[in-house]
């Protein structure tokens, strides 16, 4: 069962909370689901070179508050927060294009991720820029882990590439993993997150197990 759940969705409500919070019925329910999927895509592409870690959203009757976690938050707000204006400007404009219904009250807070190099989805991010780069995956793999194992609170780190590694004519898997990774027990702490390197040969799938040990904390969201 571990190998074919999500790591996140197998501990909700336990120890994740949801990342969508608010309630419908019906249609709305359907189209609401829609918004949510398509904005939160659009925001992870346009916004990938700013290492965005998690795109949760908060709806009420007449309100809908985005909240970004990012590593780099100062790049999203821009001076005086003329990029978190034009941001708010284009996901407006992407919203009418996708015949989504925008809210009357749309606020987008950014939330900066303090421990970056123990989040799962910025170290994806990261190796699949080092692989675009043409650093050899072994290396990149290797120091990756290395750098995991040194944040704090971490206790154990998987990373598995698969596809064209190095270019090669047939298509692989790699993985390399430090310390633990108790994957069917629910009440551990591990993030989960994966990323595409578009190399000129074809993609290159990376994904990210994170330990960061057990905890009894129930999720309050």
């Amino acid at each position: 069962m571990s190998k074919i759940v999500h790591p996140y969705a197998h501990r909700l409500p336990l120890i994740r909370g949801w990342k969508s919070r608010w309630f419908k019925m019906g249609s709305e329910y359907r189209e609401q689901l829609r918004a949510d999927v398509m904005i939160r895509d659009y925001l992870e592409k346009s916004l990938r070179s700013n290492y965005i870690a998690d795109v949760e959203f908060e709806r009420s009757q007449k309100s809908t508050r985005i909240i970004i976690s990012t590593s780099r938050p100062g790049m999203v707000i821009g001076r005086q927060g003329e990029g978190a204006a034009k941001l708010k400007a284009n996901i407006v404009s992407f919203m009418k294009s996708k015949n989504i219904t925008v809210p009357e009250d749309l606020k987008i807070d950014v939330l900066e991720v303090t421990n970056p190099d123990a989040n799962a989805k910025i170290v994806a991010i990261s190796i699949a820029e080092q692989l675009e780069k043409r650093m050899t995956f072994r290396r990149v793999m290797k120091m990756t882990l290395e750098k995991i194992m040194q944040a704090r609170g971490v206790k154990g780190a998987k990373i598995v590439l698969s596809g064209r590694l190095g270019g090669a004519d047939m298509s692989r898997k790699e993985e390399l993993k430090l310390g633990g990774i108790p994957l069917q027990f629910m009440r551990g702490d591990v993030d989960y997150g994966t990323d595409t390197a578009r190399m000129s040969y074809g993609g290159i799938g990376i994904k990210v197990w994170i330990y960061k040990g057990d905890t009894l904390v129930r999720a309050t969201k």
